[in-house]
């Protein structure tokens, strides 16, 4: 990776790139910490100070916006609205035979659905915009510290709409700085913002863990948090980079004098083919129990028993509903965005087969058996690396939200990393096959 990037800084045009998408990351990490105008900052940091800002029910959020949610910035809300938009998009194109149609026109329809992915960024800007500074102004933001329903003083309708306008404009502009890197940087320009947000908050985590030991002043949980880290992101990288490559042979045709296919190539499975997107599913609606409990303000059974064993990570209810949950989203996403019927239409078009497997609906059911078998695998693997920092640290009696290398935020980052390097690898490689060409 290090060789990588030092041969990128040597071609001037690589090199103008990463410089490039540094500059956008440094305006990015300045707009997490800008105060929307109308927000107390020093009740903000009282409060701050006093909670832990990976647990509650924002704790998610938070951690996709680089802890600007919390400190209610101008680029609060992060990147976190337009993931669910293109989640929404992609969930929508199964159903809706008009989005369907865009996605196979190519490159104009792709375009199309950016378009669409956008608008709803804006909408659920609006939206997520609103009730959290609903919930600032009501105290319920930081629950347990005394100042915090001072974090908003001047609770009028100007100063909430210009608070919900302003973050929705920090959106907008964190949806154009990605783009931005995807035009003129090195590409994958969401990722990497996530990424930015995801990591930013790890020093703090480390040292705050460091801070809490006991054993040699802490230093001792210190190396065994970044040894556990060390070994989950092996674990991801083995798993990430794991795929049962599916044998295709394209038959020769004849078109005039000359002869077409004769080819053999192969169908990359990914072993953990849903990527991170069942660990956000999972994660979200299991917040949306805990959300209405606390916003019903209720004193009833059922709330209570919510709080109970809903609210905090540790509890065995919440450990086996999120791990289902998990498996349920992975087997689910893998399901809509991968349609073994067509793969083998379109195999079936161009004269291509399986070895010893006949072309049409002979070769979508094996796709889908052998896509079966290998989801089984990934979306366990999703569940335990999602659950390893939870169970790791109820067994040490320690808070399992202080545990910085959390298994969605360990997915993303080793995923983007992973995806980063072989893009500049990539572009590396296209420049020296040219100066070899001439």
């Amino acid at each position: 990776m290090l060789t990588a990037f030092a041969r990128a800084f040597k071609t001037p045009d690589l090199r103008k790139k990463l410089l490039f998408t540094l500059g956008i990351i440094v305006i990015y990490r300045l707009g997490a910490h800008v105060p929307v105008p109308g927000v107390s900052y020093e009740n903000v940091q009282i409060c701050m100070n006093q909670a832990d800002a990976n647990s509650g029910l924002f704790g998610l959020v938070n951690m996709f916006s680089g802890g600007a949610l919390l400190q209610i910035t101008i680029f609060a809300l992060g990147i976190m609205p337009y993931i669910t938009a293109s989640i929404i998009l992609q969930l929508l194109t199964v159903v809706i035979p008009r989005l369907e149609a865009l996605k196979k026109e190519g490159q104009s329809g792709t375009a199309k659905i950016t378009q669409y992915t956008r608008y709803l960024t804006v909408a659920l800007a609006i939206l997520q915009g609103t009730g959290l500074v609903a919930t600032a102004r009501s105290g319920a933001l930081f629950s347990g510290c005394a100042v915090a329903s001072e974090i908003v003083p001047d609770q009028s309708i100007f100063i909430t709409i210009s608070m919900v306008v302003t973050m929705t404009a920090g959106t907008a502009v964190v949806m154009w700085l990605g783009e931005l890197i995807t035009d003129r940087g090195i590409g994958n320009g969401m990722s990497i913002l996530m990424f930015i947000s995801i990591a930013a908050g790890f020093p703090g985590s480390l040292w705050a863990i460091k801070q809490q030991g006991k054993i040699a002043d802490g230093w001792v949980e210190f190396g065994a948090v970044i040894l556990v880290g060390l070994v989950m992101v092996g674990l991801v990288v083995f798993v990430e980079q794991a795929q049962r490559r599916v044998p295709v042979q394209y038959a020769k045709r004849m078109i005039g004098r000359r002869s077409y296919g004769g080819t053999s190539t192969y169908i990359p499975l990914k072993v953990n083919q849903a990527g991170v997107i069942p660990v956000i599913f999972a994660s979200s609606l299991l917040y949306i129990p805990a959300l209405i409990a606390q916003f019903s303000n209720s004193q009833a059974g059922w709330a209570q028993w919510i709080e109970r064993h809903f609210v905090r990570g540790d509890h065995p209810y919440y450990i086996v509903t999120y791990f289902l949950l998990i498996v349920f989203f992975a087997f689910f996403y893998v399901a809509i965005s991968f349609n073994p019927e067509e793969v083998a239409d379109n195999m079936k078009k161009y004269g291509g087969f399986i070895p010893g497997i006949r072309a049409g609906r002979p070769t979508a059911e094996y796709l889908s058996y052998v896509l079966n078998r290998i989801t089984w695998p990934g979306s366990l693997y999703l569940g335990l690396i999602a659950l390893v920092p939870t169970m790791a640290l109820v067994l040490a009696s320690t808070d399992p939200n202080s545990f910085p290398f959390g298994g969605t935020s360990i997915l993303i980052i080793v995923g983007v990393g992973l995806e980063t390097v072989k893009q500049i690898e990539s572009q590396l490689q296209q420049r020296n096959y040219e100066g070899f060409l001439r």
